[in-house]
């Protein structure tokens, strides 16, 4: 038997679903890491208000249950409605994970018999097209070279003071 997690969101109008098992292999072992960076994480999302690498997700065997734990400081994420600057929180089916501006929805929690070797199943049909949030944005990219933060237009231009590339700046939250 192994515990699986079922997550579901939906980026660039397609509705995504991917199952997390119990000692699956992954980047860092005992863990699924969730982020923008492919380099250092299982599970990528390209979004820019993503940080690189965003939180992990992970099986507590003394507690039986699935955790989550924020690696962004700068950039916490929401857990049932709560900011998660610190420590963990228990994820549980229809708990709801906000990394940036992308909405996770935990779909299930349960336990499985497994015969196979583990690994992250990809499945899900195409959504309809959802449009962009609208309104003022409270994030940002923070320019990996001088550490100034640029909005997300300037994401395929690059820092406006320095020239430096984007693409992998981290996703800060600026303060209103």
């Amino acid at each position: 038997m192994t515990n699986q997690l079922t997550l579901v969101w939906t980026e660039a109008g397609v509705r995504q679903t991917r199952t997390i098992q119990n000692g699956q292999p992954s980047k860092n072992p005992g863990t699924v890491r969730l982020g923008r960076d492919p380099a250092k994480c299982d599970i990528v999302f390209s979004h820019p208000s993503v940080s690189g690498l965003h939180v992990e997700i992970f099986f507590n065997q003394e507690l039986q249950e699935y955790a989550v734990r924020n690696l962004r400081e700068s950039n916490p994420p929401l857990v049932d409605g709560k900011i998660l600057t610190q420590g963990e929180a228990t994820l549980r089916s229809d708990s709801h994970l906000h990394l940036g501006q992308v909405e996770i929805e935990v779909l299930k929690v349960m336990e499985v018999e497994v015969a196979a070797p583990l690994t992250v199943l990809l499945s899900g049909p195409p959504a309809q097209s959802s449009s962009p949030p609208t309104g003022p944005s409270s994030y940002g990219l923070q320019c990996p070279k001088c550490s100034r933060i640029s909005p997300y237009a300037q994401l395929n231009a690059g820092c406006p003071w320095c020239g430096t590339s984007l693409a992998a700046a981290a996703s800060v939250m600026i303060s209103p």
